[in-house]
């Protein structure tokens, strides 16, 4: 495989985890404020059922609490996912821009390698 195939391979798998990172990212986000809404909602809902013991407050808690628990789930989750593509978007990244820089040095022996001899200007005696 060749150094200019390698860089194309390399940036299209750059672009590809990118893109999941991107979606990660903002899922991570998401659920984050979720949990915080629903860890407040959580408080509320245990002080109703304190103050105001009936079937009602208490099946609020109770669906808060379910979906505390879930939203924690998925949050962990998409965190593992976020935690996995960046630890294979990192290594991506350093080979891509170490074949960068060897593709631009090569360019840069082979225009100095490549130009045309300068003539000698003759001396006038």
């Amino acid at each position: 495989m060749n150094l200019e195939a390698a860089w194309i391979a390399s940036e299209k798998a750059i672009a590809v985890r990118d893109k999941d990172a991107k979606k990660l990212t903002g899922a991570v986000k998401r659920l984050s404020k979720k949990r915080a809404t629903l860890s407040k909602r959580k408080k509320l809902a245990a002080a109703r059922a304190k103050k105001a013991p009936g079937a009602d407050t208490r099946s609020a808690l109770r669906t808060v609490v379910k979906d505390l628990a879930s939203t924690r789930k998925e949050l962990t989750r998409a965190k593992a996912a976020k935690d996995a593509n960046a630890m294979e978007l990192t290594p991506l990244k350093t080979a891509f821009r170490r074949a960068n820089a060897y593709a631009k040095a090569i360019e840069k022996a082979d225009k100095s390698l490549n130009k045309p001899k300068k003539k000698k200007a003759r001396r006038r005696s």
